[in-house]
């Protein structure tokens, strides 16, 4: 299914209402939630389509031979013993606040659309059945937490084309269009998405780029209400610099010199200033934020000096809502091709983030031909709570 506009049958009283009520919120400017509202916990998925490599990001490999540990060097984070990649300064810095799952792998398919379905539902998907993503189990177990707010969102827009013409898995499957997301925070709730209410200050430590200025927006909608807001910091990989670094000198020109120069250093001052807002305003305890691409990338260098499509080990992070910060869970091979402990699948994280939801895995959720199935067939990862 296509994501959803809000209705344009509501009026502009509820519309005023809504207003209302979120600049409430911004005034109070500490995130405490009304008295008397539920302890419901939020979902910000930060989406990192096009694959971050793991040698270049969170889990370098500095003793593997030149042609596998890349151009990149490791730097240590403030969590002893824990080392991330160099261009990640501001994430070394705040590595107590998040955990770094270094395990995940999948046996599916290396394309992109298998690890986008994997990774936001738990699921596969199979005969044409379509499997719900995160926030749309939030809006058909949870509903709406506020009037004229929907319950998920994803920003800017639904993934496009990255190849294969199948589902991304940002949709409700079987769930039904009644809690398909409502895309764009502008159809969403104006007054919630829009960023110039924040004080400059604020909208600097986000940066003035696109991702900076996504990460801020889901931040004003959790608040505002919203349950799950899914960042698609990238809606293709084709004709511009993503995390896809097949260095092709084509439609899929990304490098690692883009790492260097862009990629890291954009996703590096979002995440953090993220982290560090819903800190502030008394909101990271009750949301998670979830960062990851949809696989990894080849341990051997192409020969264009780039990486290729690799699900067979990457790493994601995960932070607040229960979450024990300062952690690695699981590790790769010396060579960052698989991984040598605490293997972890995409149900598995699928199952954890639905237990600091606070959703219980024994929920049945409609399937195929009527018949219910499962919400997930995993368990959470302990280690992270």
């Amino acid at each position: 299914m296509q994501p959803r506009q809000l209705d344009a049958s509501l009026s502009r009283r509820d519309f005023l209402r809504a207003g209302a009520a979120v600049a409430g919120l911004t005034v109070a400017g500490n995130g405490t939630a009304p008295a008397g509202s539920s302890p419901d916990v939020n979902l910000i998925l930060l989406f990192l389509v096009g694959g971050p490599s793991q040698l270049e990001t969170w889990d370098l490999k500095p003793n593997a031979p030149a042609e596998v540990r890349g151009p990149f060097k490791p730097i240590a984070t403030s969590v002893p013993g824990v080392q991330i990649c160099e261009h990640f300064p501001r994430m070394a810095q705040a590595a107590q606040r998040y955990a770094i799952v270094r395990s995940v792998h999948h046996n599916a398919a290396p394309i992109h659309e298998t690890g986008h379905q994997l990774m936001q539902t738990g699921r596969l998907f199979r005969f044409g059945q379509e499997h719900p993503h995160y926030g749309a189990v939030l809006s058909h177990i949870k509903g709406q937490k506020r009037y004229s707010m929907p319950p998920f969102v994803v920003l800017p827009g639904p993934i496009g084309s990255t190849g294969v013409t199948i589902s991304h898995g940002q949709g409700a499957g079987a769930l039904g269009v009644a809690h398909e997301p409502v895309a764009g925070a502008a159809a969403a709730c104006a007054t919630a998405s829009d960023t110039d209410r924040e004080t400059t200050a604020v909208r600097s430590r986000y940066g003035h780029h696109e991702f900076g200025r996504l990460c801020l927006q889901a931040r004003r909608l959790v608040q505002a209400g919203a349950r799950c807001v899914t960042v698609n910091m990238f809606e293709t990989v084709f004709d511009r610099v993503t995390w896809d670094c097949h260095a092709d000198r084509g439609s899929l020109a990304s490098t690692l010199n883009d790492y260097r120069q862009t990629l890291c250093p954009m996703f590096d001052q979002a995440y953090t200033a993220l982290l560090d807002d819903l800190s502030d305003r008394g909101l990271l305890a009750s949301t998670l934020v979830v960062a990851m691409g949809e696989f990894g990338r080849t341990p051997y260098l192409n020969s264009r000096g780039g990486r290729d499509h690799w699900p067979g080990v990457w790493s994601i992070l995960m932070s607040g809502a229960g979450i024990r910060g300062g952690q690695v869970v699981g590790c790769s091979d010396a060579l960052a091709a698989e991984p040598k402990d605490r293997p972890v699948t995409p149900a598995e994280i699928a199952a954890t983030i639905y237990r600091a939801l606070g959703v219980d895995l024994e929920t049945r959720l409609p399937g195929a031909e009527g018949q219910a199935c499962r919400l997930v067939d995993a368990n959470p990862i302990d280690e992270l709570f």
